[in-house]
C-alpha cells in the first residue's frame, strides 16, 4: 500500500526485485506459450458525457433565444451541470452490443473475454487477448486506441482544529451539523467497512436525505449484506475483473464485495466525510473524537485497489465510468500508477483521460500526488485538469521518552503509557530459557514466541527486544511482542531498532503497556551500550550474575503541539511535473497543494490488514499523501456546497489562491530534503515542493478572485503537444483540426505560472472573474524568480461583481540558469481578499 513507510524498504529489496524480473523474464523468452493480457480499447465514436454536453449546449443556446431578458437560470461559465446520466439502460446495452459485434468481427472464431464495457466517460471496453488479437483489434475501422493495461498503487482528530474548520469553515456554513450536506464525493479505493460509526446514518436527530442527482447501486454480497448501505454511505460496488482474469485476485486473502480487508479504503473515506465526533479508542486508550472535513457529505464507494496486489487501470477506469455516471460531486483517488505511463505525453494514459471526461461532467477530480520524494520529477499524478495533493504535516505529534540510569534521556514513539518509576532492563538476548539459542532462531531477539524466554528472569523488568525489517514486512509484529511481555509479567518493552535499517520513519505505535520504539540505530546504540556496560558478570563463567541498568519510561498518550507546522514530508512527491518518459518539464505546476497527510487519525476497517500495528481496531494513524488528498476532497464539498455552480476549475482555483505560504510560527513553510533525518535537512518549501502552498479552510470559501479553465482549454493545450493529434482523436474523439489555435500548459489560465524553457522573453495572459458578489479595487504586487525580470500590467484595477479582468505577466530573462526559480504574484484587494500565484521559471536562452 502506499504508506509512506513501506516505501523506503523498496530500497533495500530493490536488488533483490531486479533479479526476480530477469529471471522473469528469462522465463519468458525461452516459453512458446502464446501470453495473453489485459488490453483497454476505445473506440472513435465519443462516450455518452461528450454527447450529453453537446445536447446541453443546444439547451442552453435554446433557453437563451427563448429567454432575451437574459435570466439567471442559464448556464455561466461556473455552471456545470450536475451529474444526472443520459445513459439509460437501453442505451448502456445498446453500446456493450456495439463493443460485442466489434470483437465478433474482428476476432472470428477465436477465444476472447470482454471484461467491462465503458460508455460513459470514455467510450471502448477492456479484453483478455493475445498481443495478434490486440493488432486485429486496432486494424478495426472503429477502433481509435488499444493500450495494455497498467497497474496502480494506493497512495482524524485534530486536523478540523488545525485546518480551523469549527471557529472558520464549518460555522460560516451553519456548523459541522451541516457541513458538506448534499454533496457526494466518491472514493476509488480499496473499499469501505460499513459497520463503521463515522459512516452511520442516525448519529444525529437531522434526517439525511439522499441527493436527488445521484442514481447509484449499494451491491449486494455475503461479504456486504443488504442494509450495509444507509442515507450517509449511498453506494458502494467493487471491479476486479482485470484482476481475476490475471489469475491473482485470491478470494480467500480479500472480499470480491465492497468491504474493505485492507484498511485504506475506510481511512480516506473518513478523513473527507467521517462523521463528527466519533470517539477514537485505540489499545484500550482515548485518543479524542474524530470529524471527517465534511461530516454532512455522503460517501460513495467504488473498490477498484485489493490488499494483496494494488489494482489495474482497466478496473480503476471502470470504477471512474460508473462514478460519473452514478452523479457524484468529487472524487478521491488515494491511488497513484506504478510507473510513469509511456507514450508522447504522461497525460495521455486511459485513467487521466476518463478523469479529462470526468471533469467535463462537472466533477472536481483530487489525487494523491504520491509518495516518491523527495527526488524532484518524482510526480506520479501529471494532468492540469487533476487537483493533485501532496502531504504536510500538523502540528499534534505524539512522542515519549526513555530516561536511562545514566541521565541520559532517548526520544522514541509509540502510543504507551509511562512507568512510574525507574525498573531493571533486560535484553530479550539475555532471557533466553535453557532450550533455546540464537543459532536456532536467529530472529529470538524480536519476541515473538514467548516459550523462548525465562519467564523468572524477565518478571518485573523492562524488556529490551529488537525491531527489524521484518516488522513493516509483517513478518513481526508489535502486538506478539506486546503479548510476549505480557506473558513473562514485564512491565514494559523497549524496542530498539536494528542499525542496518536506514533512513526509516516510524508512525506512532499503539502499545497496551508501558513502551516505547527507538527509532534511530544511533540512539539504539546508546540505549544498548548503556545496558552492555551495566551488565555483572562473574569473573570465571562470564555468567550475567546482575542485571545493573535501569530505565524510566515517559507516556507517550498524551499529544504536544509544534509550532514549526505545517512543513512538507520527505516522503511527499515533488515538481517539476513530468512530461513525458525523458522527463522533459511541463509548463504546470505540480503539486497543486499540501494537505495534512502525516500521523492521521481516522477510521480503520475491523479486518484492515494494511498496518499491523491498528490490526483490530477501529482507528488507525496513517501517513501518506493517500491521507493527504482526502481532507482537500472534503474542503472541495464545503465550497461545492455554498457554491454550487462552481465548475471544477473555479473550485481548484479557490483552493489554490487561497493556500497560506507560512507555518504557525510566522515563517515560511519548511520542505524535508532527504529521508535520512529529514528535520535535520530542510530548507523553505518552493512551488514544486507545495504547489500554491498549505491548503486554508476558511479562505477558500471566499476566494474574490476565479481562474477559470474549462475542458476546451484541455483540449487546445493537448493538441499544442507535438505529435498529439492522432493520439487526441483516439481518446476523446474530437479532431485537433476543430480548434482554431493551441496552447502550451503555461498560457492554460491556471492559478499558477510555470514556463520551463524561458528563451529571452514571454508574455503570458491570465484572467480573473470577481465571484464576490461586490465592486473590488485589487493593488498588484510581485517577487520576480532569479535571473528574470517579471512586470504585471495592470498595476491596479476594479473589477465589478461577476466580470472578468486580464492580466499580462512579461518574462524577461537576465541570465541562463538550470535551475528553476520561483517567485510570486500577489493581488490584494481593498475588500480584505489576497489572491496568490505562484511563479516556476527554468531560464534556457537559445
Amino acid at each position: 500500500m502506499e504508506s509512506s513507510k513501506k516505501f523506503l524498504f523498496w530500497v533495500h529489496l530493490m536488488v533483490l526485485l531486479f533479479v526476480g524480473l530477469f529471471l522473469c523474464s528469462l522465463c519468458q523468452e525461452d516459453s512458446d506459450e502464446v501470453t495473453t493480457a489485459v488490453y483497454i480499447v476505445t473506440l472513435k465514436q465519443a462516450p455518452s458525457v461528450h454527447q450529453y454536453a453537446q445536447e446541453l449546449i443546444r439547451l442552453n443556446n435554446k433557453h437563451r433565444f427563448n429567454n432575451q431578458d437574459g435570466n439567471s437560470s442559464r448556464l455561466t461559465r461556473f455552471q456545470k451541470p450536475r451529474n444526472a446520466s443520459i445513459s439509460h439502460p437501453s442505451t448502456v446495452s445498446h453500446i456493450s452490443r456495439v463493443h460485442d459485434t466489434i470483437l465478433r468481427k474482428a476476432l472470428k472464431g477465436e477465444k476472447y473475454l470482454k471484461l467491462y464495457s465503458y460508455h460513459y466517460l470514455i467510450n471502448g471496453f477492456s479484453v483478455f487477448v493475445t498481443p495478434q488479437q490486440a493488432e486485429k483489434l486496432s486494424r478495426q475501422k472503429e477502433v481509435a486506441n488499444v493500450v495494455l493495461d497498467f497497474s496502480v498503487r494506493t497512495a482524524t482528530t485534530h486536523t478540523p482544529q488545525f485546518l480551523g474548520l469549527p471557529q472558520g469553515a464549518w460555522v460560516q456554513e451553519g456548523g459541522y451539523g451541516t457541513a458538506g450536506e448534499g454533496m457526494v464525493i466518491g472514493f476509488i479505493d480499496t473499499g469501505i467497512d460499513p459497520t463503521h460509526p463515522s459512516f452511520a446514518d442516525d448519529v444525529t436527530e437531522h434526517p439525511y436525505p439522499v441527493p436527488s442527482h445521484f442514481s447509484g447501486i449499494c451491491e449486494v454480497t455475503q461479504d456486504f449484506p443488504s442494509g450495509s448501505c444507509n442515507r450517509k454511505l449511498i453506494g458502494a460496488r467493487h471491479f476486479a475483473a482485470s484482476a481475476i482474469t490475471r489469475g491473482i485476485f485470491n478470494s480467500s486473502q480479500d472480499y470480491a464485495s465492497p468491504f474493505d480487508g485492507d484498511g485504506h479504503g475506510t481511512h480516506t473515506a473518513s478523513v473527507a466525510a467521517g462523521n463528527h465526533g466519533i470517539p477514537v479508542v485505540v489499545a484500550e486508550h482515548h485518543f479524542g473524537n474524530a470529524s471527517g472535513m465534511a461530516p454532512r457529505s455522503h460517501i460513495a464507494v467504488y473498490k477498484a485497489l485489493y490488499k494483496s496486489f494494488g489494482g489495474f487501470a482497466a478496473d480503476v477506469v471502470a470504477a471512474i465510468d460508473q462514478a460519473a455516471q452514478d452523479g457524484v460531486d468529487i472524487i478521491n483517488l488515494s491511488i497513484t500508477p506504478n510507473r510513469r505511463p509511456p507514450g508522447i505525453a504522461t497525460f495521455f494514459n486511459p485513467i487521466d483521460m476518463a478523469l479529462l471526461s470526468a471533469v467535463k461532467a462537472g466533477i472536481f477530480v483530487v489525487q494523491a500526488a504520491g509518495n516518491t520524494g523527495p527526488s524532484p520529477k518524482s510526480m506520479s499524478s501529471f494532468s492540469p485538469w487533476i487537483f493533485t495533493i501532496g502531504a504536510a504535516s500538523h502540528d499534534r505529534v505524539y512522542s515519549n521518552s526513555i530516561y536511562l540510569g545514566n541521565d541520559v534521556v532517548i526520544p522514541g514513539a509509540g502510543l504507551a503509557p509511562g512507568t512510574d518509576k525507574n525498573y531493571t532492563l533486560i535484553s530479550a538476548l539475555h532471557a533466553l530459557n535453557n532450550n533455546t539459542t540464537v543459532v536456532d532462531d536467529m530472529y529470538v531477539g524480536e519476541c515473538q514466541e514467548s516459550s523462548s524466554f525465562d519467564k523468572d528472569l524477565v518478571q518485573g523488568k523492562l524488556l529490551i527486544c529488537g525491531y527489524s525489517i521484518r516488522f513493516v514486512l509483517g513478518l513481526s509484529t508489535v502486538k506478539q511482542a506486546l503479548q510476549t511481555a505480557k506473558n513473562l509479567s514485564a512491565v514494559g518493552i523497549v524496542f530498539y531498532m536494528d542499525p542496518f535499517v536506514i533512513g526509516f520513519q516510524l508512525n506512532p505505535t499503539p502499545l497496551r503497556m508501558p513502551g516505547i520504539i527507538i527509532p534511530s540505530p544511533d540512539d539504539s546504540r546508546v540505549l544498548l551500550q548503556y545496558y552492555n556496560s551495566s551488565l555483572e558478570r562473574d569473573g570465571l563463567t562470564n555468567k550475567i550474575i546482575r542485571f545493573g541498568a535501569v530505565a524510566c519510561i515517559s507516556g507517550g498518550l498524551k499529544a504536544n503541539f509544534s509550532n514549526l507546522a505545517p512543513k512538507v514530508m520527505y516522503y511527499s512527491a515533488r515538481g517539476p511535473d513530468p512530461e513525458d518518459t525523458f522527463l522533459d518539464d511541463a509548463d504546470i505546476m505540480k503539486p497543486n497543494l499540501v494537505a495534512p497527510g502525516n500521523f492521521i487519525w481516522a477510521a480503520w476497517s475491523s479486518l484492515g490488514t494494511d498496518s499491523v500495528e491498528f490490526q483490530g481496531e477501529s482507528f488507525a494513524m496513517m501517513s501518506g499523501t493517500s491521507m493527504a488528498a482526502p481532507h482537500v476532497s472534503g474542503l472541495a464539498a464545503l465550497i461545492k456546497q455554498k457554491f454550487p455552480t462552481f465548475s471544477p476549475s473555479a473550485i481548484a482555483s479557490a483552493l489554490s489562491t487561497t493556500a497560506t505560504l507560512y507555518d504557525k510560527s510566522g515563517g515560511p513553510i519548511m520542505a524535508q530534503r532527504t529521508y535520512a533525518k529529514p528535520d535535520e535537512n530542510q530548507l523553505p518549501a518552493t512551488p514544486f515542493d507545495m504547489g500554491s502552498g498549505f491548503v486554508n479552510a476558511t479562505a477558500s470559501l471566499d476566494p474574490g478572485l476565479i481562474f477559470y479553465s474549462g475542458y476546451d482549454d484541455y483540449m487546445l493545450f493537448l493538441c499544442g503537444i507535438n505529435g498529439s493529434q492522432p493520439v487526441v482523436l483516439n481518446y476523446t474523439g474530437q479532431n485537433c483540426w476543430t480548434y482554431n489555435s493551441t496552447v502550451t500548459g503555461a498560457d492554460l489560465n491556471l492559478p499558477s505560472i510555470t514556463i520551463a524553457k524561458l528563451n529571452q522573453s514571454r508574455t503570458v495572459q491570465r484572467t480573473v472573474t470577481n465571484v464576490a458578489g461586490e465592486d473590488e479595487y485589487y493593488s498588484v504586487g510581485w517577487s520576480a524568480p532569479y535571473g528574470v525580470s517579471v512586470k504585471v500590467s495592470p498595476t491596479r484595477f476594479l473589477i465589478p461583481g461577476g466580470e472578468k479582468q486580464v492580466l499580462n505577466v512579461f518574462f524577461n530573462a537576465i541570465m541562463n540558469s538550470t535551475v528553476a526559480s520561483f517567485g510570486r504574484i500577489g493581488l490584494f484587494g481593498n475588500k480584505g481578499h489576497v489572491v496568490n500565484i505562484p511563479l516556476s521559471v527554468i531560464v534556457k536562452m537559445l
